[in-house]
């Protein structure tokens, strides 16, 4: 899991690194709170642990600002401030979890573990591809954090697609991916299938190419501007 570590106190900063890379994390630092949104946009992180007392913006107006956006990376409010009221201000604004400083580095790397498991748990029924966003729970597709209607046959065509992106998927795959034992579709229909997932999700920069005499294969997803 990637870790990004929001912390002005140099020394502090550069515990939490090496320890957390010991434990095998892949952990990456900044000194504010504009870094860190401007690092959170253009990377993909799997937790954050967030200080509150930082220069410029602080940590728990960051927060407000990310779950406000719908920014869901989770995030662990490591500070100093331990009365009652605090805590429970950072919890409501959208933290998953808050550890007070001074901390002993068994109890941090514990509730680092603990967040990493719920994000394995909620991976599992969550995917993502640049703009575009599935839970597989609950059936729903957004775009740009808008929603996005795809009917099932689409649904499950994206599904096999996101399943081997970089990869050629062939007419029959998809077909056999798509259809019960009961059902019955053409490589003519998939199609039909993929042009309009193409008309949905192009736009926002998602490319479905067609590899003549092979199938189909979603690219990698590359920002504008990459």
């Amino acid at each position: 899991m990637r870790v990004l570590i929001v912390e002005d106190d140099p020394l502090l900063a550069d515990g939490l690194t090496q320890t957390l890379r010991r434990q095998g994390y892949r952990a990456d630092c900044v000194g504010s709170a504009e870094k860190a949104e401007l690092a959170v946009g253009q990377e993909e992180f799997g937790l954050v642990i967030l200080d509150v007392g930082l220069p410029g913006m602080d940590g728990f107006e960051l927060l407000r600002r990310w779950r406000a956006i719908g920014q869901a990376v989770p995030v662990l409010v490591l500070t100093a401030r331990d009365a009652l009221g605090d805590r429970v201000f950072g919890l409501n604004l959208g933290a998953d979890d808050y550890l007070t400083k001074p901390f002993a580095t068994e109890e941090l790397l514990a509730r680092v573990a603990a967040i990493a498991r719920r994000a394995r748990n909620q991976s599992s029924m969550r995917r993502v591809h640049g703009p575009l966003a599935l839970d597989m729970g609950a059936r729903r597709a957004s775009l740009d954090d808008k929603p996005l209607d795809l009917p099932m046959r689409e649904w499950t065509v994206l599904e096999v697609l996101l399943d081997n992106v970089e990869r050629v998927v062939s007419k029959e795959q998809i077909v056999t991916a798509v259809c019960t034992w009961e059902d019955d579709m053409s490589p003519n229909a998939v199609e039909v299938y993929v042009s309009r997932l193409r008309s949905k999700l192009e736009p926002a920069g998602i490319v479905i190419r067609t590899v003549r005499g092979f199938g189909y294969m979603l690219e990698a997803f590359a920002p504008p501007g990459a």
